[in-house]
């Protein structure tokens, strides 16, 4: 029996185990909207395609199963690319949509025609068009099973008249996802474990790669008394009930992190392509072992770059390995893990007449239930996020540090809180991110997603006005002339309040939490706050008082002392 192409490729989707479709419904992809109505495949309608393409990845990101998008022809497909991008990058498994004009008008600069193809396929693991009706249920098969296998955007290109052509669709095409075990060879094993026999201050580095393989690095660490640091992606999984834990590296990290790796005489690097070179060590011995063999040494010149997944490799590894006795690394690196975070907790003091951002997110985190899912732009929330959300071992955490967008929290929050409707999903947002994609309050309304949206409302582009600072710049096009947010999101239909008074803000975040529906809490915050770094050069101090001195001869004492009083005196 005959049926449609938009049929197909909607019962190819739900197959594949897809439950949600992101997109704005219109001319090209009508019949396909149309035949989503007929499956249990749920369509999201967005005000803007980019929030979409956020929306699915972060979905996808968090639950590891397949979301959608979909976009009419030419700008509509076009609107969702940085949200692919993102999405792409995060390692999330999407399949897109992407409608063109009909066959017939193809080549002839047709209105809104444009190579689908030439752009999505810098951005996907797959992307391919559908040049044939019958080739639909095969194309999407295999788009949906290079997006599940491959973690990243596969990208169906489809053009308007197809999507209407009937099609007997009698080849059973389905996705197929192994789950094959991944390690060194034995004879490499045995090598790591002669250059681990033979090092004397040893530095676990673990990575995203490492997030099914907590248990297995705590055991490692132990049989090598050796300190943990991580990624930022990692956090969520390494840091929790982890008594090896030393925190993060990177310009984002801490001391003792950056330390331990930089005085370490053998760094073995787990499911980690960290890409700032200079905070690999520049005299110990490298090893990294990662499932993409093209990851391998990209980085930081390596002496030993095996494959394999960290859970296989290690389960494998730690029976090789002699106790080794020594623990002074170790001591020296969680000595300074707890001068680090002692130094969080006093920047997250209450002050008396400002509230700093790092006080709100580490109210933040107090206040929050330990399986909540928390997302954050980029910029300053997601610098809050990293350094005073607890991970609990159930709470979720997603910020665009890969690709490095404005925008991103709220969105990818709608998304994660269709997955998760019985947990908080928090959306920690800037004043200048939420201010790009402000359209889609309106979808958390219409749509009942239960989004807390916590904007940290300082009038600037806030994490740019420091760069420029402590490059000893003169600060220029940062700052924003912002509305009253929660008055904005009341007529929109949020529950939303407005805090300034560091007292009012324990109860007021406490009934933002608690309000049913979508709600959103504007907090102004503290402006003059410099994102330090885990170790302060003599370079950064100078152009820092570089600024001071320009801010000065342009009339703008009143920062510098505010700048001061804020970050060095308090």
């Amino acid at each position: 029996m005959s049926t449609t192409v938009s049929h197909v490729i909607a019962d190819t989707l739900v197959q594949a185990g897809a439950k949600r479709c992101y997109g704005i419904v219109g001319d090209t992809i009508n019949h396909f909207t149309d035949a989503i109505r007929h499956t249990d495949l749920k369509w999201v309608n967005v005000r803007h395609e980019e929030v979409g393409g956020f929306a699915a990845g972060a979905e996808a990101y968090m639950t590891e199963q397949l979301a959608v998008c979909a976009g009419t022809c030419g700008p509509g497909s076009l609107h969702f690319v940085n949200g692919i991008f993102e999405s792409h990058r995060n390692g999330a498994p999407v399949v897109l949509i992407a409608s063109n004009i009909d066959r017939a008008e193809e080549g002839m600069d047709f209105p809104q025609e444009l190579d689908q193809t030439k752009i999505y396929e810098q951005c996907s693991v797959f992307c391919k068009r559908i040049s044939h009706p019958d080739q639909a249920r095969r194309i999407v098969t295999q788009a949906a099973q290079a997006a599940l296998a491959h973690k990243g955007v596969a990208v169906v290109v489809v053009n308007g008249d197809v999507f209407k052509e009937k099609i007997d669709d009698d080849l059973p095409w389905s996705v197929h996802q192994p789950q094959p075990v991944i390690r060194p060879s034995d004879d490499e094993l045995k090598k790591l474990a002669g250059m681990i026999l033979d090092a004397k201050r040893i530095t676990i580095y673990a990575g995203i790669g490492a997030r099914k393989a907590h248990d297995q690095l705590i055991t490692l660490a132990k049989k090598l008394n050796a300190p943990i640091a991580h990624s930022s992606r990692a956090k969520e999984f390494v840091e929790p009930n982890n008594p090896f834990n030393i925190g993060m590296t990177g310009i984002l990290g801490n001391l003792a992190g950056v330390q331990a790796m930089s005085d370490c005489d053998l760094l073995i690097c787990l499911g980690s392509d960290f890409a700032y070179t200079q905070f690999y060590p520049e005299k110990a011995r490298i090893v990294q072992i990662n499932k993409e063999a093209n990851h391998l040494g990209r980085r930081s010149p390596i002496e030993l770059g095996l494959v394999g997944d960290v859970k296989d490799t290690l389960a494998a590894l730690t029976p090789l390995l002699e106790q080794k006795s020594d623990n002074r690394h170790l001591n020296e690196s969680l000595e300074q893990w707890k001068k680090d975070t002692q130094g969080y907790n006093k920047k997250a003091k209450r002050d008396s007449d400002l509230i700093h951002p790092q006080y709100l997110a580490q109210l933040l985190s107090e206040q929050a239930t330990d399986n909540a899912i928390f997302t954050a732009d980029g910029g300053s929330p997601m610098v809050w996020l990293l350094r005073h959300l607890k991970a609990t071992g159930e709470r979720r955490f997603l910020a665009s540090l890969l690709h490095g967008t404005m925008a991103n929290a709220y969105p990818q929050a709608l998304g994660i809180a269709n997955a998760y409707p019985d947990r908080q999903v928090i959306a920690m947002c800037g004043d200048g991110g939420i201010t790009m994609l402000l359209g889609d309050l309106l979808t958390l309304v219409q749509e009942k997603i239960a989004v807390k949206i916590l904007i940290f409302n300082n009038d600037s582009l806030g994490f740019v006005e420091m760069e420029q600072r402590v490059e000893g710049l003169l600060d220029s096009y940062t700052g924003l002339s912002n509305p009253n947010f929660a008055l904005l999101a009341q007529q929109i239909g949020l529950h939303s309040w407005q805090v300034s008074d560091p007292d009012e803000l324990p109860s007021t975040m406490r009934a933002w939490l608690d309000a049913k529906g979508p709600a959103l809490l504007e907090v102004k915050v503290n402006r003059m706050e410099l994102v330090m770094p885990p170790k302060i050069e003599a370079g950064q101090v100078a152009s820092t008082a570089l600024f001071g001195l320009k801010a000065v001869l342009n009339g703008r004492t009143n920062e510098v002392v505010s700048l001061l009083r804020d970050n060095f005196i308090k």
